[in-house]
């Protein structure tokens, strides 16, 4: 059996607690990812999933345990991990392609300046921005910065893609269209991608699995959620498929009723579930929850959370 391409192994974050005293955000975090795969983590505010996500990216350092890629330990920022942040991160006085050529150019200095023109062209032109590629970031509307910010990272070809709430702050539509868009792009590089979102349905449609984070403080990633829904997958189309159904009630029973308790195997590994091959969930949920009764373009997760 080969090695996953990404190996994370007994992780913690301990904050000063501000009164003399030490606050463990989350404590041995253990997990692993395959090449290829497209991962989602969900978790309520507080549990650390940023800073996980900040620790594989080299942001930020673990106060226990390690992160290894390719065989190497993760220390610092590299090419080759590329993230997109939820606030675009565009450098203003540069338009949208001098921003993609930036990344390119620094990815590849013996590239010609032709080669690096050409390369991100065509990432621009892959998320619907050939028309707009010389529009600096002030001129593009929000889901279009972001949109040059995904064509970036996946212009520089890092092998692991991290990506931080980036449709957050997007309305639904846009957010879906950029969904589309994610999707494309992944399914043409099959580069390895590991995204938070509080959106369950997002992480429904884009996941080949979702990581289920306990509460902090000393969360833990509690489960590995399968998602065995056949690709490709459209958001017009998705809820008329069971399984759908089957995996978004598990994942919203876990974080309105289990959440709080939900705990990883004996090993400190996640628990691996296919909520297809389970019961459907039918939960007593409590009255605060009613909000996550919606329709399927809303977050359960984010009615949660709000």
């Amino acid at each position: 059996m080969s090695k996953p391409f990404l190996e994370v192994d007994n992780l913690a974050k301990v904050f000063a607690d501000g009164q003399g005293g030490e606050l463990t955000v989350f404590d041995e975090v253990s997990f692993a990812l395959n090449k290829g795969e497209f991962v989602c983590i969900i978790g309520h505010s507080g549990c650390g999933k940023s800073t996980i996500l900040n620790v594989l990216a080299g942001l930020d350092e673990a106060s226990k345990g390690n992160v290894i890629m390719n065989g190497k330990e993760v220390s610092g920022p590299s090419l080759e991990r590329g993230v997109v942040f939820q606030n675009y991160s565009l450098l203003p006085w540069m338009t949208a392609l001098k921003n993609i050529m930036f990344g390119v150019r620094a990815r590849w200095p013996g590239w010609s300046r032709e080669q690096v023109r050409t390369h991100s062209e065509r990432y621009l032109t892959m998320v619907g921005l050939d028309k707009a590629m010389h529009r600096k970031p002030s001129q593009l509307s929000g889901g279009m910065r972001q949109r040059v910010s995904i064509a970036r990272a996946f212009a520089t070809q890092p092998e692991l893609l991290l990506l931080d709430e980036p449709f957050g702050a997007l309305d639904a539509l846009t957010r879906g269209v950029i969904q589309d868009e994610l999707v494309k792009i992944w399914s043409e590089t099959q580069q390895t991608v590991f995204m938070i979102t509080h959106d369950v349905d997002e992480a429904i449609l884009l996941s080949d699995r979702i990581f289920l984070m306990s509460n902090g403080p000393h969360a833990r990633i509690a489960e590995s959620v399968k998602v065995n829904i056949n690709r490709p997958r459209s958001r017009a189309t998705i809820f008329q498929d069971p399984a759908y159904h089957r995996v978004r009630d598990y994942l919203v029973d876990f974080l309105v009723n289990r959440s709080g308790t939900a705990t990883p195997d004996t090993q400190g590994k996640p628990r691996v579930v296919d909520p297809t091959l389970l019961p459907p969930v039918s939960p007593q949920r409590p009255a605060e929850a009613s909000a996550c009764e919606e329709s399927n373009t809303e977050s359960a997760a984010r009615a949660v959370n709000a």
